[in-house]
């Protein structure tokens, strides 16, 4: 089989969907198989994000930027088969919500979620509408639709009608570098780097309204006062759009000597930092997965997160679970998960089964099977 992958988001892409198609392509590579693998991007690699090395892979690179792909086959909606630039292909898999026109190659689609139908007013107006357009577009297009999580392939039923034969959820893996065994040296020094002041809580996701840091930010104002509560909370992510609110929200809470943003942490930093934290914050209005909770409870560190989006699905018993607009509630959730040993060591240890249920071998075997079942239509 014949497969082309859209790689353009591993490069163009730091987190999210770019950490998602540069492990699902990983693992493919680490995979026994058949199959050839044709990697196509219209952006130049850059340093750390380049095409992996296999026998089976070779990328494919146009070098015209996504911005102009984007233009040319999503809003001009050029008829170019994809083949024509990338050569034959049984099966192309789009896993950033859009495909391109292709001459025969049988299509997929992965979606993330539908954020932007489901919290409209989190996303910035022209995202949304862009979104909105090409996203049933390429799910009626595609051939199998893979979903990451059983909210958001329920959300692609109820909001287009989608039949759900044509949907299969495979969960995200989990980078085996997150991991619970420590070393103490390193997280010190993680911790004298970023001026870390204990209990830290520690929040990781872009600076956009939909992670709910604005909450989050006005619950630790009240938890810090309490005894043995939390002293410091931790934002690492890079600005998203509308982040206006969540720096403003640290001095209208009066929080600026207690509150730090990280930006983009590297790769290399993430598993420690998450170790170096005394737990994780998650309260977004929505996920489509929510691949932070799963580092953290790899990483040997307890979580608080809202009970709605894939969240609950993805945690299952391993978290504290709270509606993501009760700030007095998560005020308390912060305080009981850094003063209760008893609720910590009961996290920790349902939270590491629970991550245990995620790895990236198995979602890319079952993407292979995906691939399979909509080159046999």
């Amino acid at each position: 089989m014949r497969v082309a992958i859209d790689y353009t988001p591993a490069i163009a892409q730091t987190a999210g969907i770019g950490r998602y198609t540069r492990s699902l392509v990983e693992a493919l590579a680490h995979l026994k198989s058949d199959d050839s693998f044709t990697l196509f991007s219209s952006e130049q690699p850059v340093k750390g994000r380049g095409f992996p090395t296999a026998a089976n892979m070779r990328p494919r690179v146009f070098g015209v930027g996504n911005r102009a792909m984007t233009i040319l086959w999503q809003r001009l909606r050029v008829p170019l088969p994809a083949e024509l630039l990338i050569g034959r292909a049984d099966v192309l898999h789009g896993p950033d919500f859009i495909l391109p026109p292709v001459f025969r190659a049988r299509r997929v689609v992965t979606i993330h979620d539908l954020a932007f139908l489901t919290h409209p007013e989190c996303a910035l107006p022209s995202l949304a509408a862009y979104l909105s357009v090409v996203t049933p577009r390429a799910i009626q297009a595609a051939d199998r639709v893979i979903a990451v999580s059983q909210r958001t392939a329920d959300d692609i039923v109820e909001r287009y009608h989608t039949p759900r034969e044509k949907i299969t959820v495979i969960h995200l893996g989990l980078d085996p570098r997150f991991t619970s065994i420590r070393d103490e040296a390193a997280i010190e020094r993680i911790r004298s780097t970023y001026g870390f002041k204990r209990p830290t809580i520690l929040a990781v996701g872009t600076i956009e309204p939909r992670k709910n840091y604005e909450r989050l930010i006005a619950a630790f104002a009240q938890a810090r006062h309490v005894m043995r509560g939390p002293q410091m909370l931790v934002i690492a992510g890079r600005k998203g759009w509308l982040y206006e609110g969540v720096f403003s929200a640290v001095e209208r809470f009066h929080v600026s000597d207690a509150v730090r943003f990280l930006d983009f942490v590297p790769d290399a930093d993430l598993p420690t930092l998450y170790q170096a934290a005394d737990a994780l914050a998650m309260p977004s209005l929505y996920e489509g997965f929510g691949i932070p909770a799963v580092e953290a409870m790899a990483s040997g560190t307890p979580v608080v997160c809202a009970a709605t989006g894939a969240l609950p699905e993805v945690v299952g018993d391993a978290a504290i679970q709270i509606a993501p607009e009760d700030i007095n509630g998560l005020a308390e959730a912060l305080v009981r998960i850094v003063q209760d040993g008893v609720v910590r060591e009961r996290l920790i240890a349902r939270g590491l089964e629970q991550a245990a249920r995620y790895n990236w071998e198995a979602a890319a075997r079952a993407h292979l099977h995906v691939y399979a079942e909509a080159a046999q239509r």
